[in-house]
């Protein structure tokens, strides 16, 4: 084997665990509000506005990185799609269900899809060549894992009153969910 394929192979193995971590880190960050999505039937305010500051945060290092602007505009108009609900949610209630809908829609694209890809894009600014060296195959993976945690989230939090009661979303600090269950008082059953 040459020194160079050596070389390119050594780097295609360092750029996994980063590839790993962006998976972790996506998943990490999209599990909460596919849960939510699924135990209250909405997503929270908190969760759709961290991903517009985290999106707003990459556009501005997109914007000012110094590399030649034609290969920053996908990514510049796909992080201004968290600004472009906040501003819609601005827009008076005019009463049109379809408005209503549109951007009820545009908050869930950017609270599911917007993490992800959030994330995706500030691994490619802070690591700029991680994704250089990955396999379609790799990224697929990677891509199918994030997508398989968040509909295994939105079950859990569809079917929460089987295995969490009332009282443990209120210690933890939340409502309770339509349909949760209370713990039964000690001594009686169900």
């Amino acid at each position: 084997m040459s020194r160079r394929n050596e070389q390119e192979t050594e780097s295609s193995r360092a750029r996994r665990p980063m590839h790993g971590l962006v998976v972790v880190a996506a998943s990490l960050s999209i599990w909460w509000p596919a849960f939510t999505l699924g135990a209250w039937g909405e997503l929270f305010f908190d969760q759709v506005l961290m991903v517009w500051v985290a999106a707003t945060a990459a556009f501005f290092v997109v914007a000012f990185q110094p590399r030649p602007f034609p290969h920053r505009t996908r990514r510049l108009i796909a992080l201004s799609v968290p600004t472009l609900w906040l501003v819609l949610s601005f827009v008076p209630d005019a009463g049109d269900d379809l408005v209503i809908g549109l951007v009820d829609l545009l908050a869930f694209v950017v609270a599911i899809a917007g993490v992800p890809f959030t994330l995706w894009v500030m691994a490619g600014i802070f690591w700029p060549d991680f994704r250089h060296g990955l396999s379609r195959g790799t990224v697929a993976i990677g891509v199918a894992a994030i997508a398989a945690i968040t509909v295994a989230s939105f079950v859990l939090g569809a079917n929460q009153r089987y295995f969490l009661t009332c009282e443990d979303f209120a210690v933890s600090g939340n409502s309770n969910p339509p349909g949760c269950v209370h713990a039964p008082v000690d001594g009686q059953a169900d």
